[in-house]
């Protein structure tokens, strides 16, 4: 008996498929397609190699001061030697650790929550969430168990940047999907209430909102009572960020087939089970990309807060560059900000991607 033994596939023709189709099929497909890649190509050339030679062939990467700076290049020098304003603010250089402390703390408690097959991961995530958040607070903030109190007038650079982004990420997201739910309500008092607040955050800007909460607030407070500039800041983030959050998941949970609905009310679902089990698990996977776009833009606000006297990221480069001793760095700074913003936005654009593949099984079989 004879056996037959099939050869192996031969690879696609390279007309095809390969990176010469690619560039064949999208670079090159018509006289149009290729002038313009060759006006990009000759763009790119007389862009890019200045930029290489300013920021690292020719940069200055070693001294303490200006006058180290001889190359024609950028001075690096000026980011190194205010690295720890960039980063910590006016946060005293000896408390520094504490803030390092509680990124450390964030990283190593999060990290769970990114393994797939981690135990009871909910209620971790819901521990860690509870949790983490009083510990960074005494952390920082200190005035007990021996800590020295450093008020948050002195917390700034890309500390106070994360504070704020990652508090009115965690607090505008629970609230923006109860709105959302409100919106949608049945009952037209809730409806009413949640449309008005919506409409209300909507229709100002962010920098108003910072400005009424900093200035406006304290003057209806009663007499002797005062809140932190900060936590005064947070709270206006909050809502102004809930209201945009609510009309994603909005969206999303009108691109739910009605069949959805019915199918919960006939399992003898009730309102907060079927909305929690099937309809706003299906929504918030819609609305990845729009809830994310929502972060990042709440995240390059931050820098907002100087209206009312803080001192990001941003603001903290502004400054350092106004410094007499370090003029003419201007340019330097805010490219050093830039890349900052860059790598979190772009890591923040990139999980949602990740985010957007795991969870489409809708078409799987």
């Amino acid at each position: 008996m004879t056996t037959h033994t099939f050869k192996p596939d031969m690879p696609p023709p390279g007309k095809v498929f390969g990176p010469m189709a690619w560039m064949r099929q999208n670079l090159f497909s018509s006289w149009i397609n290729t002038l313009l890649t060759l006006l990009s190509l000759y763009l790119i050339y007389l862009v890019v190699p200045p930029i290489i030679s300013w920021a690292l062939l020719d940069a200055n990467w070693i001294g303490t001061t200006k006058a180290d700076c001889t190359k024609a290049g950028a001075c690096w020098v000026f980011i190194e030697q205010r690295f720890g304003q960039f980063m910590y603010g006016y946060f005293p250089n000896e408390l520094r650790w504490r803030v390092d402390l509680t990124a450390i703390l964030a990283i190593v408690g999060a990290a769970p929550l990114f393994i797939s097959k981690f135990p009871r991961k909910a209620v971790y995530g819901i521990a860690f969430l509870v949790i983490y958040p009083v510990v960074a607070f005494y952390l920082l903030h200190g005035g007990a168990f021996g800590l020295t109190n450093v008020p948050t007038s002195q917390w700034g650079g890309l500390m106070l940047t994360l504070v704020i982004a990652t508090v009115g990420i965690v607090g505008a997201l629970p609230l923006g999907i109860l709105l959302a739910l409100g919106r949608r309500s049945n009952m037209p008092a809730v409806r009413v209430v949640c449309v008005t607040f919506i409409e209300f955050w909507r229709g100002v800007p962010l920098i108003t909102v910072l400005f009424m909460s900093s200035v406006m607030l304290p003057l209806f407070m009663p007499e002797g009572m005062n809140f932190d500039k900060l936590l005064r800041a947070l709270i206006g983030v909050i809502l102004f960020q809930s209201a945009y959050i609510a009309e994603v998941v909005r969206g999303g949970m009108q691109a739910i087939p009605k069949g959805q609905y019915e199918a919960a009310s006939a399992m003898g679902l009730g309102y907060w089970r079927s909305m929690g089990l099937v309809i706003l698990p299906q929504a918030l996977k819609m609305v990845i990309p729009g809830i994310v776009n929502t972060f990042i833009a709440l995240f390059k606000d931050t820098s907002l807060v100087i209206i009312i006297g803080l001192f990001d990221l941003l603001n903290s480069v502004k400054q350092a560059t106004a410094d007499p001793a370090w003029l003419g760095m201007a340019t330097e700074g805010y490219v050093f900000a830039a890349l900052v913003f860059w790598i979190f936005c772009f890591g923040m654009s990139r999980y949602s991607m990740h985010l957007e593949r795991k969870l489409d099984t809708g078409h799987k079989r």
